[in-house]
């Protein structure tokens, strides 16, 4: 008869090293998430580029024709997709991480694997949303004939901090939602009230200087700043102060993220 191990903790040490051990649960949770959100769909694929199509195409009017913000010397809607491209990941990568382990409750109640495995695979499956929606913006770019500058060799950077700023909110997230299950009401409001915090449909310029640095605590603030700096150019300068202070925030989120989540994860098999 199969036996099923139920470990509660282990030390540091060995808990790292099964995460590697277990590498193979992770690839498979990522395609399995994929799987289930394409299979058997009559949008499939497409889905992941009409919602940032549409919201680029709402922000366009309500912030470029009717609030009559600055273009920063670019195409308003090519400004606002590239702004969507890493907001929509963070969304997406929020709702996923949040919903995740109580997703997998029957498989984290039963085996023991490390549980961090769950919300990491979650990323990825956004990250896949990701990639699609950022093949549309080359499109954007050959329809408005617009050639990206030389600080595109450092997207990857920002491409990184924008993973780091998605994991370590969704630790905290996903972590948050098996104790307390009112988040899964709290996380879509936070998510669409970001989106007009955040400057996804306007260029972080219009805040005033005085509040700049507040602003900048916003970690996603410098990784639209960032996208913008690097795939559009021109007039979309970095705010170096705001760069670091976001930098400095995506890192306390990942360490405290995987420190909260790894102090609350032996009890998850039993509160699920």
């Amino acid at each position: 008869m199969p036996q099923l191990i139920i470990e509660a903790g282990r030390t540091e040490r060995q808990y790292w090293r099964d995460l590697w051990r277990y590498r193979e649960l992770f690839y498979f949770l990522a395609w399995r998430d994929l799987l289930v959100r394409y299979k058997q769909t009559v949008v499939g694929v497409a889905w992941s580029l009409i919602r940032p199509l549409l919201t680029m195409l709402v922000l366009t009017i309500v912030f470029g024709k009717l609030g009559k913000m600055p273009s920063v010397g670019v195409p308003y809607p090519l400004l606002v997709f590239c702004g969507m491209l890493p907001w929509q990941f963070f969304a997406n990568a929020l709702s996923e991480c949040g919903n995740s382990l109580v997703t997998n409750s029957n498989l984290i109640s039963k085996v023991y694997f490390p549980r961090l495995v769950v919300p990491a695979s979650s990323v990825i499956t956004s990250f896949v949303d990701f990639i699609i929606s950022a093949a549309f913006m080359i499109i954007l770019m050959i329809w408005f004939q617009f050639v990206p500058p030389v600080n595109l060799v450092f997207l990857p950077l920002f491409v990184l901090l924008a993973f780091a700023t998605s994991f370590g909110v969704g630790l905290w997230i996903a972590a948050l939602m098996v104790e307390y299950r009112d988040f899964r009401f709290i996380v879509p409001f936070v998510v669409q009230f970001g989106l007009y915090l955040s400057p996804v449909g306007f260029v972080s310029d219009v805040v005033p200087e005085r509040y700049r640095l507040l602003y900048s605590l916003n970690p996603i603030v410098g990784v639209i700043d960032g996208f913008r700096w690097c795939l559009l150019g021109g007039q979309n300068t970095l705010y170096w102060p705001g760069q670091i202070i976001s930098a400095i925030a995506v890192i306390v989120l990942v360490f405290s993220g995987i420190w909260y989540f790894r102090r609350t994860e032996r009890t998850f098999a039993d509160v699920i």
